[in-house]
């Protein structure tokens, strides 16, 4: 469910095709992420190095959604 999300911010590294990203957390951990639908229907782009809150199940730590960049 909804409740069981983390949401941490990060640094995106490295970027992919189909709006993929790998994204280095505040802890260290590298994962892997998607744009959230608002994102992507709002035309937000995300770079490089650019500052993002991921949110990531409880469940499956390495992979998440990027809800907002800084």
């Amino acid at each position: 469910s909804k409740d069981d999300v983390i949401v941490m911010q990060g640094r995106v590294t490295d970027a992919s095709p189909g709006a993929r990203f790998k994204v280095r957390l505040e802890n260290g951990h590298v994962m892997n992420a998607i744009v959230s639908g608002k994102i992507r229907k709002n035309n937000i782009q995300i770079i490089l190095d650019d500052l993002v809150e991921v949110e990531m199940s409880v469940y499956d730590m390495n992979l998440g959604r990027i809800i907002y960049r800084r």
